[in-house]
């Protein structure tokens, strides 16, 4: 396996399978040492973080900062606004000058291209915090939350219900395509993946043998799932959409009948934040079968693990 140390992590299809299985052994690891008392492992001392926002965050931002902290490590945070970047200098020139003062970047944007570029100009890591194209840190956390509650990933079958053309959906196909999860999506007409993600997704599902579906009635697509998961309808950028949204994806609510064709123990997932009532009823969120607010810790142990790799 490549070092990860110096790598970006832009897209999820920035890792060979393997690569992925280690990030998540390791977020495991780091998770178990914290609750033995090592609430500090210091291998980032003396290494700084910078964190840029263009989009608001609650889970990314705190459990990333948190995370640097507790690798012996520092933390800027600045929104896109705080910086020159507001004011029309170039991503390029932006990128050049933090390479000579942080050891690493942490970008959440509105355009996959934007992080692109920064990559490009930048010598030092430069990590997705979510982009409209992916959200892969927060799939890799998922993908360890399932390992940890399922006991593997080869041969379990997730079921996504929404928004087929959700970013977090988009890392979700390519992680599971790494990992020989079986995905069912529930979606309507119009919502599909992104075409280039989906090929992608595709081709590396038939080396882990792990197969993709789409289909238009939730229940379908939930039907003897191991994980059910779902996402706002109505993404950061997508404001100006919403009404048509709620309109089209009006049946693929995630409600107790939908969990009711689900495995007797699937797990209900969401990366949060909810829209209660929307894509999914209160009954299913606070119920027995919900592992969200294991899944929203696990995004400061995978994020340690991610940070530790690469810077």
């Amino acid at each position: 396996m490549r070092s990860l140390r110096g790598r970006d992590l832009i897209s999820i299809d920035d890792l060979t399978s393997e690569e992925l299985r280690f990030i998540i052994e390791t977020g495991l690891d780091l998770k178990r040492r914290f609750y033995a008392g090592e609430r500090v492992i210091p291998v980032l001392r003396g290494k700084t973080l910078l964190m840029i926002f263009q989009k608001p965050s609650t889970r990314t931002r705190i459990s990333f900062e948190q995370a640097m902290l507790q690798l012996g490590g520092f933390v800027i945070s600045l929104g896109w606004k705080e910086m020159q970047l507001g004011r029309g200098e170039t991503i390029a020139d932006t990128a050049r000058v933090l390479s000579r003062y942080v050891d690493g970047v942490v970008a959440r944007v509105y355009k996959h291209e934007d992080l692109l570029e920064l990559a490009k100009y930048a010598t030092i890591p430069v990590i997705n915090a979510l982009s409209d194209k992916e959200h892969p840190c927060q799939v890799i956390g998922d993908m360890m939350t399932i390992l940890e509650k399922k006991g593997r990933l080869g041969g379990l079958t997730l079921a996504f219900v929404g928004d087929g053309s959700d970013n977090v959906l988009h890392s979700i196909l390519l992680a599971a395509a790494k990992l020989g999860v079986n995905v069912r999506i529930g979606t309507a007409e119009g919502y599909d993946p992104d075409p280039q993600i989906l090929r992608s997704a595709e081709e590396q599902a038939k080396a882990s043998g792990a197969t993709i579906e789409i289909f238009r009635d939730p229940k379908e697509a939930v039907k003897g799932a191991d994980v059910v998961y779902t996402d706002v309808w109505v993404s950061m950028g997508q404001e100006a959409e919403r009404e048509k949204r709620i309109r089209d994806l009006s049946k693929f609510r995630v409600t107790p009948e939908v969990m009711g064709v689900a495995k007797s123990d699937a797990i209900f997932m969401h990366c949060l934040p909810a829209h209660r009532g929307m894509e999914v009823t209160d009954e299913v969120i606070d119920g027995p079968h919900s592992v969200v607010w294991d899944q929203a810790e696990n995004r400061l142990h995978i994020q340690k693990a991610i940070l530790s790799l690469l810077l």
